[in-house]
């Protein structure tokens, strides 16, 4: 007892460590009750409101790195998200299975089904925020969410399932997700009912959903399986074509946490792609500039990729604050999300149905806006004849040039062109109008760097975060646009996933 007594006096009571390189678990936490820790299993409604608000961190965190190390196997891989899917304060997550048939394909048998569901344990907030699709055929998830957004209203939990994207289907698909949200509401007790939770859909788009199969059956056991612990459950659940869970996460000096997740493997093209994200934070700051900078940042992460060109009908980004820790500094804040956001839309595209590389296309001094450059990054990164090209090694540099030439002429065909100059690894390729390629030691350079880049397209994991590097400079006094944009190849892979999705 002495030894302990000796080791609690020489740790700060107060400690988090913000980087996995740099993880050390805190002494205090081998002697932390194991009840403590379920302190909010199957605990719900008015039972766990009203906890103190929190001005400094009293727990140890550890956070993503800027870069991910380099993973050797899936073990590893979910090793390390464990490591950094600790919650904010102010959350619990449960998950469940279920099984379901379809209406549209009965032949198909019994399919499974997972729910989701995100719960603030201290009470509704009204500090959140949204950014939904663009696509002109939303999912009924969507609609239902635009409506809670507009309406100002409070949010107390979220649920998301898998498999059925509940997008055009022959029912009535925004009574089918109310149904959901009611059953949501009616197992936590909520105050506000129905009104305060948001639903979000992902999978097979023309399909109804199976809303009686959630609402009476895998809604209530995700609530039985409630845990304040991590958000890695979470983050596999949402999952349907993903190789694997992502998680990102930031401890910020006042002891606030910002932790995501995301899912999205095909059908990715901003504004946004089959993708859902969900930001949770215990730090307090108000609904409007809630808003204001997850749209910002939106903008510059999940609008900024691309594997296959196709805009889904189900996109959400959700951003929860529940409120339990004060003293945020509102700038700090944004350049976690911002961290955080691009860190996984990075993620999502290395994660994508079929991708062997990711392209990483910067584009400087662009005679237009950002968002301009950021569709020519879009372009290039969906040329398919060049995303086959990097899928083979294949330096095919006149492909790059055709998807550039080819964007200008369409939309910017009286800029001037004439100093641009392009890079593929570190290496100019391309200036003043003409290509820069010599010799086989070239060409051997450029299929190396492409090489380097590569990763098994059936890998279960991330092995490192290397990518495919492509700069676009128009030159000094054409413009002032800019942007980042990733991308994925193309591979058989992709061919063969989404030849064979629905089974």
């Amino acid at each position: 007892m002495k030894a302990i007594l000796s080791i609690l006096l020489a740790v700060p009571s107060v400690a988090y460590v913000t980087t996995f390189s740099g993880f050390v678990r805190h002494a205090q936490s081998a002697l932390v009750d194991s009840s403590s820790k379920r302190r909010n299993k199957n605990a719900f409604g008015s039972a766990i409101r009203g906890g103190a608000l929190h001005s400094a961190p009293t727990t140890s965190y550890v956070d993503t790195d800027l870069v991910l190390p380099d993973f050797d196997n899936l073990e590893d891989y979910l090793g390390y998200m464990e490591k950094v899917s600790s919650l904010p304060k102010g959350f619990s997550i449960g998950t469940a299975n279920g099984k379901f048939v379809s209406e549209e394909a009965p032949s198909m048998g019994e399919l499974p089904i997972r729910a989701t569901v995100i719960y603030l344990t201290e009470g509704a907030t009204d500090n959140w925020a949204a950014v939904f699709t663009s696509n002109k055929f939303p999912g009924s998830p969507i609609i239902v969410g635009r409506s809670r957004l507009e309406g100002g209203g409070p949010l107390h939990a979220l649920v998301i399932n898998n498999k059925v994207s509940n997008v055009c289907s022959g029912g009535d698909g925004v009574a089918d997700s109310e149904l959901v949200c009611q059953a949501v509401a009616k197992a936590l007790d909520l105050p506000g009912g129905a009104q305060t939770v948001l639903p979000s859909s992902t999978g097979v788009i023309g399909w109804r959903l199976p809303a009686k199969e959630l609402a009476n059956d895998v809604v209530p056991k995700a609530v039985a399986n409630f845990q304040s612990e991590s958000a890695l459950p979470a983050a596999k659940a949402i999952c349907t074509t993903d190789r694997y869970p992502k998680v990102r996460s930031k401890t910020l000096s006042c002891g606030a946490r910002v932790v995501a997740i995301a899912k999205g493997a095909g059908m990715i093209e901003p504004n946004m792609a089959t993708m859902l994200s969900y930001i949770m934070t215990d730090a307090t700051i108000e609904k409007e500039k809630l808003q204001a900078m997850l749209s910002k940042t939106t903008d510059q992460s999940y609008n900024s990729i691309s594997i296959d060109g196709d805009e889904s009908t189900s996109d959400t980004v959700a951003l929860i604050a529940s409120n339990q820790v004060t003293g945020t500094d509102e700038s700090e804040m944004e350049e976690a999300l911002m961290e955080i956001c691009q860190g996984l839309a990075a993620d999502l595209v290395r994660n994508g149905e079929g991708t062997g590389h990711v392209m990483r296309v910067e584009i400087s001094n662009f005679p237009g806006t950002d968002l301009e450059a950021r569709r020519l990054g879009r372009h290039i990164v969906n040329s398919p004849l060049f995303k086959c090209a990097v899928s083979g090694n294949d330096p095919n540099t006149g492909r790059l040039a055709g998807a550039i030439g080819s964007f200008m002429g369409k939309f910017k065909n009286d800029e001037f062109v004439g100093g641009m100059s392009l890079s593929l690894g570190g290496r100019t390729i391309f200036s003043n109008g003409k290509f820069v390629l010599e010799g086989d030691s070239v060409e051997r350079e450029l299929s190396d760097h492409m090489k380097n880049a590569e990763y098994d397209e059936h890998s279960d994991y991330p092995p490192h975060q290397k990518f495919v590097e492509i700069g676009v400079d128009f030159g000094e006094g054409n413009g002032n646009g800019g942007a980042t944009v990733f991308g994925s190849d193309l591979t058989a892979e992709y061919v063969s996933i989404n030849a064979d999705y629905r089974s």
